[in-house]
């Protein structure tokens, strides 16, 4: 490995001096030690096929050149969901976000915090309005960690280790799920009905026992289907002594009860449609949200502000709440590693559901499904096409079943997008059961001509030769 002759001026520790120095207080005598342990056969030694150096004028041009082969969910029209949703982000969203007190700060620490802890208390609190829950966390990373965190502390509060899951959920996140369970947890899946696309209850009746720790389901699910049996799952799982943990997402609950009334134990679910811009699909973060009782809150593993008066009469601070339970305070003996950049999505929540209120999420809600009906009315008589694929309510999202066409989800999306549009996500890879079928996303942002333009491509590639 070839040592530089000096120092790069943007890239820490290349000097040569301080590299030396570096080595020789770890005990090593060159940086190739450090790569020992890599077998030869799995190091690139060769030339990396990158351009030569560029001037910063020049990289600006390349990379933009690169990125303008890109089509953003900004310049066409997008029926794109899946666990990443286009929804209006008012303005206000945008400029608390870009604040220096918030958008610089790492953790939130006395020393360096004005406003975080406070900002992040009353997300929980509005939160926990929207869920009638007492306790919500600090963000996770996503819904799919949301999610494992809130199946493993369900594990570590009735001492069993054994969850269900319905056998259709997102992939990702069911990836997330086995990866969080794996080694010491089984991971048993419950039938969906192929017909309804509600959870199978005789095939939960049959999988559930005084071993389960948790069974867990989601509303609307992966495919909107809104579950119509979810306060008898709730009673068939307690009665094996099990928590009933529910996934959802949160603008639907301008509409839809939340889990708590029909029995849920621990809510989980994702904060993007709550003020966050898409960014390529990573302006992510979950939330977990519980009773406000000790077998809960100690379970946690990322932080909970609450407040409480200081020794001044009359004023209030905000801190941890149980910071010794945190993977902050136990490092490597944590129960799981939290980050903290979704903290900023967090506050960014917050200011959303302050400037919508309980009246404005209703009316988010309302519009996202008879806009959702509408289009589904729009597509209904043309030849061939089943939607919804499942009966039932649908919210946000619903299949649409192209089997009886004989076209493939592929060259239908194709044809509409060279004609602007992205079309549903092609579910015929991770769904294979479904065939050719694809996910459709109507929300608030969707106009009727942008429902109308839709439906009058799909018939019109259908109708194609």
């Amino acid at each position: 490995m070839l040592e530089p002759a000096s120092g790069h001026p943007y890239i820490p520790s290349t000097e040569p001096n301080v590299r030396r120095e570096l080595l020789q207080a770890i005990g090593v005598a060159s940086v190739e030690e450090l790569f020992a342990t890599i077998p030869q056969h799995l190091r690139f030694t060769g030339p990396l096929d990158i351009p030569g150096p560029l001037d910063e004028f020049s990289l600006r041009q390349a990379v933009t050149r690169l990125l303008d082969r890109n089509r953003s969910a900004g310049e066409q029209l997008s029926f794109l969901g899946g666990g990443c949703w286009p929804h209006f982000v008012p303005a206000v969203c945008d400029e608390v976000a870009q604040r220096a007190e918030f958008v610089t700060a790492y953790a939130g620490e006395p020393y360096e915090d004005h406003g975080r802890f406070q900002a992040l208390f009353e997300y929980q609190s509005l939160m926990g309005e929207l869920l009638e829950m007492d306790v919500v966390n600090v963000p996770t990373f996503d819904w799919a960690q949301a999610a494992a965190t809130a199946l493993r502390m369900a594990c570590r509060i009735t001492g069993r280790r054994r969850v269900l899951v319905p056998d259709w959920i997102q992939p990702d996140r069911a990836s997330v799920i086995r990866n969080y369970m794996d080694p010491d947890v089984e991971v048993a899946v419950v039938r969906v009905d192929r017909r309804t696309g509600q959870l199978d209850q005789a095939d939960l009746a049959a999988r559930l026992s005084d071993a389960a720790a948790a069974v867990y389901i989601e509303v609307p699910s992966h495919f909107g289907v809104v579950e119509e049996n979810a306060a008898p799952i709730a009673e068939l799982a307690h009665r094996h002594g099990a928590l009933f943990v529910v996934g959802v997402d949160p603008i639907s609950l301008g509409l839809l009860a939340p889990p708590v009334r029909y029995g849920a134990d621990i809510v989980c679910g994702e904060l993007q449609p709550l003020g966050i811009h898409m960014y390529g699909g990573g302006g992510l973060a979950g939330f977990i949200a519980t009773p406000d009782e000790q077998r809960f809150v100690m379970q946690y593993p990322s932080r909970l502000f609450g407040i409480a008066p200081t020794s001044q009469a009359g004023e209030y601070g905000f801190g941890d709440v149980a910071y010794e339970r945190t993977s902050f305070a136990q490092r490597e003996n944590g129960r799981e590693s939290v980050g903290t950049q979704t903290a900023l999505w967090g506050i960014v929540a917050g200011v959303y559901l302050a400037l919508m209120g309980p009246k404005g999420l209703r009316e988010v809600g309302t519009t996202i499904v008879q806009k959702g009906a509408y289009l589904r009315q729009r597509l209904a008589p043309i030849p061939g096409l089943r939607v919804p694929r499942f009966l039932g309510s649908h919210f946000k999202e619903f299949v649409l079943d192209f089997n009886g066409t004989g076209r493939s989800v592929a060259d239908i999306n194709a044809y509409l997008a060279r004609h602007g549009v992205f079309g549903g996500q092609d579910l015929s890879a991770d769904f294979p059961e479904l065939g050719q079928a694809a996910l459709y996303c109507v929300t608030e942002v969707h106009a009727q001509q942008d429902l109308d333009r839709l439906a009058d491509l799909i018939g019109a590639a259908l109708g194609a030769d």
